[in-house]
Parts: C-alpha cells; sequence; structure tokens
C-alpha cells in the first residue's frame, strides 16, 4: 500500500468510535496541512472527493465535488484516527447515486496473474490481470485510516506534486494498474526471486 505521515489538524475525541453508516462524512487530515473529504458509501466503503482545503468548508461543496477515488478502510482504524485528531466527523448527508450502489472490486491471489472482479458476493469469470477493462478497478484491501490514507489521498489528488511529498511514492497502489506498476518497480529496485515478473507478465509502459 505504501505510506506516509499526516498532520495532526483535528482535536481528538478519546471516546471516538468508527462510525460506518451509509452518508457519514470525514474530514481527513492530510500531507502538508490538506484537508481532504471522505463519505462512507453504501457497502461500507469510503468515497474520497476530489478536492482539498485549508479549513473545513461547507458540506454542500464536498458533496458536490466528483468522487476521485472508493476505497476500503479498516474500521478499527477510522476509530482510532478520530481519537488521534487525524480524522473528524462531519455528520451525515445523502449519498449521490454512484455510492448508493456496491462497487467492484479485484481479487489478486499472490502467484497467479489471474483475477477475479466481485460486486458484493457476485463473483465474474476468471479474467487476466492486465485486462483494459478492470484497470481502474481497486484491489480488494483495507487502508489504515492513520498510516495508509493519507499519503493515498495525495496520490490520487496530484500525482507529481506526491513524488515530493510523500515517502516511497512509487509503492502506493490501490487500482490495478498502479499495483501492477508497484510490482514492476520491485522487480527493478530488488534482484530477490519473489520479486520477479513472470515470463507471461504484460509491461504497464509506465
Amino acid at each position: 500500500m505504501g505510506g506516509g505521515g499526516q498532520a495532526q489538524v483535528f482535536e481528538g475525541d478519546p471516546k471516538a468510535r468508527s462510525d460506518f453508516k451509509a452518508g457519514t462524512l470525514y474530514a481527513i487530515s492530510g500531507i502538508a496541512d490538506w484537508i481532504y473529504y471522505g463519505q462512507v458509501a453504501v457497502d461500507q466503503s469510503v468515497a474520497f472527493f476530489s478536492r482539498r482545503d485549508r479549513k473545513i468548508v461547507v458540506a454542500a461543496d464536498v458533496l458536490a465535488s466528483p468522487v476521485m477515488s472508493r476505497v476500503g478502510v479498516d474500521f478499527a482504524s477510522v476509530g482510532r484516527a478520530l481519537r488521534l485528531g487525524a480524522w473528524k466527523k462531519l455528520g451525515k448527508y445523502p449519498l449521490r447515486d454512484e455510492l448508493e450502489s456496491l462497487r467492484a472490486v479485484v481479487q489478486w491471489p499472490v502467484g497467479t496473474l489471474d483475477v477475479t472482479v466481485w460486486i458484493g458476493h457476485v463473483q465474474s469469470p476468471l479474467t487476466r490481470v492486465e485486462d483494459p477493462s478492470i484497470q481502474n478497478l481497486e484491489i480488494v484491501s483495507a487502508w489504515d485510516a492513520v498510516h495508509h490514507i493519507p499519503a493515498r489521498l495525495a496520490v490520487d489528488f496530484a500525482p507529481d506534486e506526491a513524488t515530493r511529498t510523500v515517502a516511497n511514492v512509487w509503492s502506493i497502489g490501490g487500482p490495478i494498474w498502479r499495483e501492477r506498476r508497484v510490482k514492476e518497480e520491485l522487480a527493478r529496485r530488488f534482484d530477490k526471486p519473489w520479486h520477479q515478473l513472470p515470463a507471461d507478465w504484460v509491461p504497464t509502459g509506465l
């Protein structure tokens, strides 16, 4: 997943607990003192919006912004983020239509290039990891709200800028195309058998 630090900008609540009810909106303390926003979708993934601010803005402005990414976030880590002041609960708001539907995610078992797409409990036929139709789908994962999400949001929002602000930016995956690029970079950086790419690997060209 990769990672990076973030500033603690909100007042922590020592009694806070995760709230994954659909529509719950959070502000997230990001790298370089930016504030991002995420809303819990109907399937308990978190949709992060394509905007960032120095101060929290009204919810209507946040919710009018495009969705940048929709990610599985570890439930317990959100409670920890609230207690630390890394996340702040802003309230519960209506969902846009796209967040009322289950998202498609990709299961990529270790040691194979065959993957499965899941929508809820519905499984697709096997396909290959280089299948063009799945490149923007998220790989199945649960990102840590404190240790992983700030760097992920920086890379999603401004990838060129993130190369200067995020430690090990090359290691941050998520969508299939980035997960493929991470594996290519691991093979390039580390001359170890477990990092070498299979003979039938299709390069990303990135």
